[in-house]
């Protein structure tokens, strides 16, 4: 288990009803462990006085990144609905970024992506691990093959040593391999997997 202190930040990726409950469009096997998971760590960070930031797919009713408009997932945490809204079992207290909010493909906390032209656009995220001297990351959450490993990877990129807890994460496996392959490619850009 990461030693959690007020530089170190838990980031808490995508914990919402579409991922994270059985009735949800695009739902995670194995969330429920998630969700349990990730509240033992988010109360451990918080007795710590260690910040925890959540992310949360914010999305608009019609968006490229919508299968219905020729992207790759079904309808999805359309913003203001149950689906997008975090699933209530959850622990949250702390702040909270949005990203596909305009239409973006929002996989990783700290940068989208315009569907149409390609271009990144940062999220808040860094700014704020910036000013609250944040020297390492610890991140758990839905998808790891997805969101988890797309943030895990811009946060080494941004040179924060960055923590993966396992348990407290879950693939969605469009393909057989991806947890596996989520896995090798996070350790070999320097993640720690606990």
């Amino acid at each position: 288990m990461p030693d959690y202190t007020p530089t170190t930040a838990l980031i808490v990726v995508d914990i919402q009803n579409d991922f994270a409950d059985p009735n949800g469009t695009l739902y995670v096997p194995g969330a429920g462990t998630v969700i349990e998971q990730a509240n033992i760590q988010i109360d451990r960070a918080l007795r710590a006085g260690a910040p925890v930031i959540y992310t949360q797919d914010w999305h608009p009713e019609h968006t490229p990144h919508f299968d219905t408009h020729g992207g790759p997932w079904p309808v999805h945490c359309v913003k203001d609905t149950w689906g997008a809204a975090f699933h209530p079992q959850l622990h949250v207290e702390g702040e909270t970024i949005r990203k596909g909010s305009n239409g973006e493909d929002g996989y990783s906390g700290f940068t989208m992506r315009n569907p149409t032209t390609g271009r990144d656009i940062p999220t808040p995220l860094h700014p704020l691990l910036e000013d609250r001297h944040i020297d390492h990351l610890v991140i758990i959450g839905l998808a790891l093959d997805v969101c988890v490993k797309a943030t895990a990877l811009d946060a080494l990129r941004l040179g924060y040593p960055t923590t993966l807890i396992q348990n407290a994460t879950a693939p969605v496996n469009l393909h057989p391999n991806d947890a596996t392959q989520a896995l090798a490619e996070l350790t070999e850009a320097g993640a720690t997997l606990e």
